[in-house]
């Protein structure tokens, strides 16, 4: 089962998706529940969001695994229950980091299937759930600089290609889900 978590900037997604990756973990006892953390640590305030979502999840049961890049090396058993937070991070990273695999800009729009897509549908293909976490950044109607307008392209072309894929898509709106597709 594959379900998008979608919402804007501290909406309560986070939350959501933790909880659903937490009750379909009870339907799978047998397997391990993954938290694949996929914000690179750059600064002391990035340090300090992941040590709060840690303090956060702290008594959840997740095995937290470090994915800045490549979510094609995970690998997963049929019990399993993943939660990839996020899509956003993910993607930047795979853009602009060194180990990133979209580094050349002129055929970045053609890889995203690639890259993003098809690692998450093969793993949610190998276990329980994957629970994807992404971002709602298309609504603000301001013209962005070439590099950023790109991003916002890949991010929202990831997100359909992933909302197609998936079983429910959910958006969260003031800490309230909507369901967009069930």
């Amino acid at each position: 089962m594959l379900r998008l978590v979608t919402g804007g900037s501290c909406s309560g997604k986070s939350a959501f998706a933790e909880k659903l990756a937490i009750e379909e973990k009870k339907k799978h006892p047998a397997g391990t529940l993954y938290y694949v953390a996929t914000m690179v640590p750059y600064d002391e305030e990035c340090q300090e969001r992941i040590r709060r979502h840690r303090r956060m999840r702290k008594d959840k049961d997740f095995v937290t695994r470090e994915c800045h890049t490549d979510l094609s090396r995970l690998t997963a058993e049929k019990e399993d229950v993943f939660l990839i937070e996020c899509l956003s991070n993910l993607l930047a990273n795979e853009m602009y980091e060194k180990t990133g695999r979209l580094q050349e800009k002129s055929s970045a729009p053609f890889c995203v299937e690639e890259v993003i897509a098809a690692p998450v549908r093969r793993l949610a293909g190998q276990c329980a759930a994957v629970i994807v976490v992404t971002n709602e950044v298309f609504s603000e109607g301001i013209a962005f600089p070439q590099e950023t307008a790109l991003y916002l392209q890949l991010l929202g072309k990831s997100n359909c290609l992933l909302a197609r894929a998936a079983d429910s898509v959910t958006e969260v709106i003031c800490g309230i889900p909507v369901e967009r597709k069930k």
